[in-house]
């Protein structure tokens, strides 16, 4: 009985510890904010965040370039006259985001198992009368076997999701592809009080698809990337503690 409640012991300080260490740097930051809430980040390079990967895709194969005499047509230009609108590295185009998405979906699952096995054992090598000597109570051998299951299972589910965002928001080109088309990132951060409201917008759009205004749509960004959410008192209000997660992860019923 010892052992076991020091199994018990090590094993609840191994979970704990586990814990503490998954929580230590977040519980960290949040009494660092304190009667503060969230720090702002600092501007930085896009292309030195920790995660930023460059963008590969498929490209078509390389043509050659032949030029006139006296032509003032420039090889390789997409327009006759030059614009100010982003075409280079590091330069600045407004993104519009008006994504209105609803979705419907309903299923139900019925399922019904009734299972029964009967077997008897009549002769087994002559030992039935032994059976008989080591059982107190004997046996029956028409019913020496019995076993039956019974399984049901019945669900239903739901979801009904509707989904409006409305967001103007300005971005940087950080990668021109070999063949024209710009990678655009751009990252807001709105701090209300003690609340932080982040937006992330991440994808690759072509020259052309810019307006003369210097602004695309999010419909024309191929490959989009959008985070939209929040930081601070409310958000952490909201979500479950860390010990609640954990437990209705590895809980298995």
């Amino acid at each position: 009985m010892k052992n076991r409640n020091i199994k018990f012991i090590t094993q609840a300080s191994v979970l704990a510890l586990a814990v503490l260490s998954l929580t230590a740097c977040n519980t960290f930051t949040r009494l660092a904010e304190v009667g503060k809430g969230p720090v702002v980040s600092e501007i930085a390079n896009p292309v030195k965040r920790p995660k930023y990967r460059p963008v590969s895709m498929p490209m078509p194969g390389p043509k050659k370039v032949s030029s006139s005499a006296n032509s003032l047509w420039r090889p390789g230009a997409r327009a006759f006259f030059r614009d100010q609108r982003a075409s280079e590295v590091g330069d600045i185009l407004t993104i519009k985001l008006a994504i209105d998405d609803s979705a419907a979906l309903g299923n139900k699952t019925t399922r019904a198992r009734d299972d029964a096995e009967d077997g008897d054992v009549t002769k087994l090598l002559g030992l039935e009368g032994e059976f008989t000597k080591m059982l107190p109570q004997a046996i029956a051998p028409a019913t020496t076997l019995s076993l039956g299951t019974k399984h049901s299972t019945k669900g239903d589910g739901e979801i009904d999701r509707e989904e409006e965002i409305a967001v103007t928001i300005a971005g940087i080109i950080t990668q021109i592809l070999p063949n024209g088309n710009l990678v655009i990132f751009a990252r807001q951060e709105i701090k209300v009080n003690f609340e932080m409201r982040e937006v992330m917008v991440t994808g690759v759009a072509r020259p052309e698809d810019i307006d003369y205004s210097n602004t695309i749509s999010h419909d024309k960004i191929a490959e989009m990337r959008v985070a939209y959410g929040g930081r601070g008192t409310l958000s952490d209000l909201q979500q479950p503690r860390v010990g609640t997660q954990m437990i209705d992860i590895l809980f298995p019923f």
